[in-house]
This record gives structure tokens, C-alpha cells and sequence, in this order.
């Protein structure tokens, strides 16, 4: 088992450090000048490669989680309720990473409309979800 919580955490380790980094290319994407198509394309080139690289390491990530969850029985039974706070989590990071992949497609087809401002407060979601799930799993409060 704690090959497997090893693994697990670097790979959710390794999946957040994407989630931290691709909004920050969404500011820098949000404050290309108009013109600057050179800038736009390397910026999205970018973007494209660690959305991929960061939905390749969510998979072994959540694999590895349900496999401690379901296979080991890590949070089951009568004063569990840390763990369905932390699916809850789990479930919001899901979603914020797909939020990125159509951010992205938005940014792609020239559709965005959100400022340099509206990408630095989204930048800061994957922090609190983070803090979240570390907490529920450390302090398991309840």
C-alpha cells in the first residue's frame, strides 16, 4: 500500500504543478498585444502541451487514489466524513481542469473574453483546492 500512496502523490504532485502553471499562461495569453501573432502561437503551443502533460499525470493521479480508496479501503467506515469532503474536492479539481482545456479552446478559436485580471484570481483556485485536500487528509477533521 504505501507504494501505491507514494506513487499517488507524485502524481498528484506532478498534475497540480500543471494546474498551477497553465492559468498563468492564460495572463500572459489575455495580455498578448494585438498583432503579436508570433507571441500568441508560441504562448498556445505551450498551453496545448502541458494541458496534455497535465491530463496524462491526472490519470494515474485519480487511478491511483480510487485504487487506495476502493482497493485498500483508506477512508471507509464510521467516522469517515474527511473522505467525502476530499471526493468532493477531487471531483472541483476535475472540474477546474476541465475548466482550463476549454479556456484553452476558447483561447484557441480567438474567443476569450476575460481580462489579464479575471485569469490571475483563476490562477489561485488550484492553491485552495490543494490546501483543501492536504488538510482533509492530514487533519482529517471530521
Amino acid at each position: 500500500m504505501l507504494w501505491v500512496k507514494s506513487f499517488h502523490i507524485v502524481f498528484v504532485t506532478s498534475w497540480f504543478a500543471g494546474l498551477f502553471y497553465l492559468p498563468r499562461l492564460f495572463v500572459n495569453l489575455a495580455m498578448v498585444p494585438p498583432g503579436s501573432e508570433a507571441e500568441r502561437e508560441r504562448l498556445l503551443l505551450m498551453a496545448r502541451k502541458l494541458l496534455r502533460f497535465t491530463t496524462i499525470l491526472a490519470v494515474p493521479a485519480v487511478g491511483l487514489g480510487l485504487w487506495l480508496w476502493l482497493g485498500y479501503g483508506i477512508g471507509w467506515g464510521a467516522g469517515q466524513g474527511w473522505m467525502h469532503a476530499k471526493l468532493v474536492a477531487v471531483l472541483l479539481v476535475l472540474g477546474y481542469h476541465h475548466a482550463c482545456a476549454v479556456t484553452l479552446r476558447r483561447f484557441v478559436q480567438g474567443r476569450n473574453q476575460r481580462s489579464h485580471v479575471w485569469y490571475r484570481w483563476f490562477n489561485e483556485v488550484p492553491v485552495i483546492l490543494l490546501t483543501t485536500v492536504v488538510v482533509l487528509v492530514v487533519v482529517k477533521p471530521f
